[in-house]
């Protein structure tokens, strides 16, 4: 099987970026397929959001006087002002760490990337809303996070950010496993500059 072969499964319909895709449950909205240009972080290091945006608004862990710690590399990938008092960040995170990655797949899809394929990975995310209960902290707003944790593709994401390349991310958001209400994750369409396209809640 070659690296493309697993982006001919996926349905027509989803073949262009933003369509969506009905998920039958309750629980989900529709599938959006969005296009995501990753940055591979290091927790501790440049570009944490742990160590940067969340301390700035809740500042240090009291007890341990550190950040907080998410025990593996992750993707950032977008951000956007959302309103005066709220900011959305966007992650990608991997199942599994990127050291388990087999160097000869990513330098496939480096290789692929390279000659213009933008491949398709698959991840089911959720939307947190969270903000500061106490306190003054230096920068005081509601963090919104959107976070895809991704099922498949896991050497596409890793050779998009090593090659500096776009993927795509068809996205299943779970309605009823975040801090936020559906109609905060309906206000994603306005609000996200990339034009992120979400149906309304599929019910049974």
């Amino acid at each position: 099987m070659t690296p493309e072969d697993g982006d001919r499964c996926l349905p027509e319909k989803v073949a262009e970026p933003n369509a969506t895709v009905s998920v039958p449950s309750h629980k989900w909205t529709c599938g959006v397929l969005l296009r995501v240009e990753p940055r591979l972080v290091v927790p501790g290091q440049e570009g944490d959001y742990f160590s940067g945006e969340q301390v700035a608004t809740w500042g240090l862990d009291q007890f341990w006087g550190l950040p907080e710690f998410p025990y593996t590399p992750y993707y950032r990938t977008f951000e956007t002002t959302v309103d005066a008092s709220a900011h959305l960040y966007e992650f990608v995170v991997p199942m599994v760490p990127p050291t388990w990655n087999a160097r000869e797949r990513v330098e496939e899809y480096v290789e692929l990337m390279g000659r213009g394929t933008v491949p398709t990975a698959v991840a089911v995310s959720t939307l947190d809303m969270c903000e500061p209960a106490v306190g003054v902290p230096t920068d005081h707003y509601q963090h919104w996070g959107l976070t895809h944790f991704l099922l498949d593709g896991h050497h596409k994401l890793e050779a998009a950010a090593t090659a500096g390349r776009p993927v795509q991310l068809l996205s299943l958001l779970a309605l009823s496993e975040g801090l936020a209400e559906s109609a905060d994750c309906a206000r994603l369409p306005a609000r996200n500059r990339r034009s992120l396209l979400l149906g309304d809640p599929v019910t049974r």
